[in-house]
């Protein structure tokens, strides 16, 4: 699923109507399939009363066929119009056919009714502005969003679902109007729009669904960036051979592991094998072997030379490019810590020595240690990806993890051209880049993987998935995929306050099976 910008939207619209897509026809179908989606999320309609914000635009107009669609399936719909729509209006003269009741604000004289039709509403629709809208909101518009703000303030259980995108969301750069509403849902048209995944609009945005509006697929097919669906992770899931062997599935060298983060060791070489792996073997310091060894039954072990107890030796980087022609995936840096040591390990074993003849996965202490050498990317010519969290990657780019953020998936294309290796950038909303330019977003937000050994997961699935025959974009677009899926089923099991990173580990099975079955 693409996502698209303003002018692009535009353009697609402006193609569609040279193949028989009119204007009037996308209009019906962005309305139907908006009511369909607000069924979907409201589930039964009898009783439930539909409060609709209608703008005098062209999301108002989808609003309106929203609206008979919403009334014609058992709702009670009031609508709040902001401007009269005239008599050639088709969509609105059938709302009027069905004698829908309409509120028509002029002025702030009229805010006491609209209050009072909040007062008995299930859901309030907002179907203001679309992308078009950039002025910033005044006089009795503004008022009335904030009417409707202190209904949800007082009325949680209030829902508020955007068409579209929430009035006063920049569909390109995410920026917000003050009185935008913080919407529960979000039912984009079409395609996903790019401010609905930057900061500060990914906050307003809530829930994001993509409707089915009928514009052909082969019309975005040259836009660079995809938000993640469950059609595509089902298409690039790697094959299970019946006659398969677990050299079928692909061998994992994880380095991974010190004194103070056994558990991270732990973490990654499971989530390695826990989608579908054929063999993980865990390099670690020679000390902590025994106690992985009596939690980590099913990996195999390297035990690397230490430098002190439990704190890899700088000369351990020879015993593993001995192995490395034995694998096909190369994971390094979870919980191996900062030391002189481990710094000069990390740097010796990417750096100081022949090309490493495997693909990478480098994530926590590996990119810790990147970020302290000028220029690295210039020595790093290897095949890798990278998974930094917000502040790692404000450390690898120098600068502040408030900067990271307030344009996720801008800094992470800068960042994958600039070094020329594949980026995960964690976090809500987690973006995939590439060197090429192409892009990927995970539409996940769940506050329950902000723990620590979630990340640690996430590497080794990634990991997993790339020895298994899989493109490095593909294997971690997927594998960000899976692990929000896994951390969805636990939060639909234990909510999200709690959940822990070994939680996640048996649920990454299931969530592939349920890809698989139910799609």
């Amino acid at each position: 699923m693409k996502i698209l910008t303003t002018n692009q939207m535009r353009q697609v619209e402006q193609d569609c109507a040279g193949i028989d897509l009119a204007p009037e026809k996308l209009m019906e179908n962005a309305g139907k399939a908006f009511a369909e989606e607000v069924r979907r999320i409201l589930g039964r309609l009898e009783r439930k009363h539909l409060l609709m914000l209608i703008g005098p635009g062209n999301n108002g107009g989808d609003g309106l066929v929203a609206a008979r669609h919403l009334h014609d399936w058992g709702a009670k719909v009031s609508l709040c119009l902001f401007k009269e729509r005239g008599d050639d209006d088709q969509n609105f003269s059938l709302v009027k056919e069905r004698n829908i009741d309409c509120l028509l604000v002029t002025g702030d004289e009229n805010l006491g009714e609209l209050a009072g039709l909040l007062e008995s509403s299930d859901a309030v629709i907002d179907a203001l502005f679309g992308i078009g809208q950039v002025r910033p909101f005044r006089d009795t518009l503004k008022s009335a969003l904030d009417v409707v703000s202190d209904a949800k303030r007082n009325r949680p259980a209030l829902r508020i679902i955007a068409l579209d995108l929430p009035s006063g969301l920049d569909a390109d750069t995410g920026a917000v109007d003050p009185a935008c509403l913080y919407a529960d849902n979000t039912v984009t048209l079409g395609f996903a729009k790019a401010g609905l995944l930057k900061s500060p609009g990914v906050e307003r945005a809530g829930n994001i669904t993509v409707a089915d509006i009928g514009i052909p697929a082969y019309l975005v097919d040259e836009v660079p960036n995809e938000l993640i669906d469950r059609a595509w992770g089902r298409s690039v899931l790697p094959p299970r051979p019946l006659q398969a062997n677990k050299g079928s599935f692909g061998r994992v060298l994880v380095i991974a592991g010190s004194t103070n983060y056994i558990g991270a060791a732990y973490l990654a070489a499971s989530g390695a094998l826990r989608v579908g792996a054929g063999l993980v073997t865990l390099a670690t310091a020679t000390s902590l072997h025994p106690i992985l060894a009596t939690k980590t039954t099913e990996v195999t072990y390297l035990p690397l030379p230490e430098a002190q107890r439990g704190i890899i030796s700088p000369s351990a980087s020879r015993v593993v490019h001995q192995y490395l022609s034995g694998y096909d995936t190369l994971l390094m840096g979870c919980g191996l810590g900062q030391s002189r040591a481990v710094v000069e390990f990390v740097e010796n074993t990417l750096l100081k020595v022949r090309a490493i003849p495997i693909p990478m996965v480098l994530d926590a202490d590996a990119l810790n240690t990147l970020a302290r050498i000028p220029n690295w990317w210039q020595r790093l010519k290897d095949d890798a990806i990278l998974t930094p969290h917000p502040g790692e990657m404000a450390r690898l780019i120098g600068t502040t993890v408030a900067d990271v953020q307030r344009d996720r998936p801008s800094i992470t294309k800068r960042a994958a051209a600039t070094w020329n290796k594949t980026i995960v950038l964690k976090g809500a909303y987690t973006v995939i880049a590439t060197p090429d330019g192409r892009s990927r977003v995970c539409p996940a937000a769940n506050p329950g993987l902000a723990s620590a050994g979630t990340g640690d997961v996430l590497s080794g699935v990634i990991a997993g998935l790339l020895a298994q025959g899989m493109s490095l974009f593909n294997a971690a677009s997927l594998g960000v995929f899976l692990h929000s899926e896994a951390g969805e089923l636990v939060r639909a099991q234990l909510g999200d306050t709690g959940m822990l990173a070994g939680d996640l580990l048996p649920a990454l099975p299931l969530a592939i099976k349920q890809l698989k079955e139910t799609g």
